[in-house]
């Protein structure tokens, strides 16, 4: 299943309940916006308001509680109602978090890490098959933001989502912001990490706010936090750049979650994306026609 609107060219913003009367009754010159549709399954009149901007607007569907790496398997309830959703508004891209979010039948208010060895990339992979098959679409899967690793992982993040890609034909949403900050927690290369990313399969970029915070482990270190309540830092801007030298255009999304700000300082973000990716692109093509 596809939408009807076309992938957009332009960057978009994610569209939380506090904005939604806004956009509707201005309807702002937005790329597209994306939602997470647990604000909006038992919502009725945000639905409402949500089906009547689909029509105008492309629409991506943003999920955070599938958990796709919980032991304990997909909240199959959970899955049908976020299918019904989506049947509603007919999104261009669905996607959602390489993390585990539940326990037992509770959900917890954060997304977890996962080791990446044979066993996690076993059960990863049998949730997306489901996903996808609950969704009768393919399902986009976001790096995470990293804080810690684990001793027993045998393989990198990099070549666990390779591995879940050609297993799975999920495609690939690649937070640039998270790859810059896992970057400066771990240790890594984060222009590395996008090297390594299988660039056919990357769908979908996003772009949002971290925070630094002193790191309790580290005297005097600081860890960055990926909280989405300020603007996109200059270094993250810098990596989008080479991200879309990399990959190409993909659509681009602004993500703030909390403080969030007025909506046009949402939209001038978006307009900043838009402009280093043109810029990106051009020197792109400089340095193929010069070489």
């Amino acid at each position: 299943m596809s939408s009807t609107h076309r992938i957009p060219t332009r960057a978009g913003v994610g569209l939380r309940l506090p904005h939604i009367e806004e956009v509707v009754a201005t309807r702002p010159s937005a790329g597209w916006f994306e939602i997470h549709p647990e604000n909006f399954v038992a919502n009725p009149r945000a639905t409402e308001l949500l089906q009547d901007l689909a029509r105008q607007y492309p629409i991506s569907v943003h999920t955070v509680g599938l958990s796709v790496g919980s032991v304990g398997g997909i909240d199959r309830q959970h899955l049908r109602r976020v299918r019904a959703l989506i049947d509603l508004i007919d999104p261009i891209l669905v996607s959602g978090h390489l993390a585990w979010s539940t326990h037992k039948g509770e959900y917890l208010n954060d997304l977890l890490p996962l080791p990446y060895d044979r066993e996690t990339l076993d059960i990863v992979a049998r949730h997306l098959r489901e996903v996808q098959d609950g969704l009768a679409r393919a399902y986009l899967l976001e790096n995470p933001s990293s804080y810690v690793g684990f001793t027993g992982s045998t393989m990198t993040e990099v070549q666990f989502l390779n591995e879940l890609v050609d297993r799975t034909g999920c495609q690939l949403l690649c937070d640039v912001s998270n790859v810059y900050l896992s970057g400066q927690n771990m240790g890594y290369d984060a222009r590395g990490y996008l090297d390594g990313l299988p660039a056919k399969a990357i769908r979908e970029l996003h772009l949002g706010g971290f925070t630094p915070e002193e790191d309790e482990a580290t005297p005097g270190g600081k860890v960055l936090i990926d909280t989405h309540a300020t603007r996109v830092a200059e270094p993250a801007w810098d990596l989008y750049a080479y991200a879309i030298q990399r990959f190409g255009p993909r659509p681009t999304l602004i993500e703030w979650d909390n403080e969030i700000p007025a909506l046009g300082v949402l939209l001038g973000e978006a307009e900043k994306a838009d402009a280093v990716a043109r810029e990106a692109g051009r020197s792109e093509a400089h340095h193929v026609a010069a070489g």
